[in-house]
């Protein structure tokens, strides 16, 4: 049976409008990854900006010393926090661990940490902050989907200036992880207890490629890209390269036997 001319011209818009859905869904879905891409990358950016900010002010000089005994390192270049009286905090950063026999150090893995808080709360923190993992259980829990700082794994404020070494035992510490922040703001300071960090899948995919998890970049060192090596050789200029262990030479016995 043949179709009218109506049905057909019906048909062929249906046809347009189905290829027309089609291609938008595509320019979205591509625009989607460019986004995300320039967002990972700008966030290697701008935690190599935050590690060279931090580490180059003397009120932090404790913080060098930290890096060079870490097992690995958390870089947030911005968290911010706001409200009144209901207040929350978040921020996008990355997370490098370091090879503890060569020194160096791995690419950076996505993740992102937010929190609430009640209580006054009037104004709004803009806060740099830098973690610095000491124990390999800080590692091990930053493996799994989602962290909670002060209950999965322990968090203190690292000592600064020069008058403040006994805040925090250096080189010996007892916490997880050793906390930095400059804060910019109404606020005194950043509180991290209680703090959420979870992985951000979608970064890390769209960065090292799909199905990659932190376990993939940070311990199996399955994952790289060259548009981090900066970021790294910023860290390995504070840490510096660890030497390897030299195998003394054999004695030989100079007596001859006989």
């Amino acid at each position: 049976m043949k179709k009218s001319a109506g049905e057909f011209h019906r048909a062929c818009l249906w046809t347009l409008a189905g290829i027309l859905f089609i291609t938008i869904a595509l320019g979205a879905f591509k625009t989607a990854i460019a986004d995300d891409m320039s967002e990972a990358q700008s966030m290697v950016y701008k935690a190599k900006g935050t590690l060279i900010d931090l580490t180059s002010d003397s009120m932090f000089s404790w913080l060098n010393k930290y890096l060079k005994d870490a097992k690995g390192v958390l870089i947030f270049p911005q968290v911010i926090k706001g409200g009144f009286f209901l207040g929350g905090s978040g921020g996008t950063g990355v997370f490098m661990t370091r090879d503890q026999t060569t020194g160096e150090w791995s690419y950076p893995a996505f993740y992102t940490m937010g929190s609430v808080t009640l209580g006054l709360q009037i104004g709004g923190e803009a806060a740099e902050v830098v973690m610095v993992a000491m124990s390999q259980k800080a590692i091990n829990t930053l493996l799994s989907s989602s962290v909670k700082l002060g209950g999965d794994v322990s968090i203190a404020a690292g000592p600064v200036g020069g008058g403040a070494k006994g805040s925090v035992g250096v080189p010996e510490v007892t916490t997880d992880f050793v906390s930095y922040t400059r804060s910019k703001g109404l606020y005194a300071g950043l509180n991290l207890e209680g703090s959420l960090l979870a992985v951000r899948t979608g970064l890390n995919e769209v960065y090292y490629g799909a199905g990659t998890l932190p376990v993939d970049i940070v311990v199996m060192k399955k994952a790289s890209n060259p548009n981090a090596d900066e970021l790294r050789a910023a860290l390995e200029k504070v840490t510096g390269k660890k030497k390897p262990l030299m195998t003394p030479p054999l004695k030989l016995n100079s007596a001859v036997p006989n």
